[in-house]
């Protein structure tokens, strides 16, 4: 799958991954390969990225929207945080 994470200032991620869990405003729920088509909005909270590589990496981000069409994720956040790289 490929992921792309934006702000209004930069592009913060954009690469391959194996899953990304992210804090939607009806909970959290993880994007896997073939999920099903779906835009949600984003509450303040955690984001979990897991790569091909198996590296985690975390961001907390204040809000924003999430859309997954065929295996093609984006993240449009407010702001972004990096818990860790």
């Amino acid at each position: 799958m490929h992921l792309e994470i934006l702000t209004p200032q930069k592009t913060i991620f954009n690469g391959e991954i194996k899953l990304i869990k992210v804090p939607g405003s009806q909970g959290s729920f993880e994007i896997l390969k073939n999920h099903a088509p779906i835009i949600s909005t984003l509450e303040k909270g955690e984001v979990k990225i897991v790569t091909t590589t198996d590296e985690v990496i975390q961001y907390t981000i204040d809000a924003g929207v999430v859309q997954a069409v065929d295996n093609k994720i984006t993240v449009l956040a407010e702001s972004l945080v990096t818990v860790n790289s």
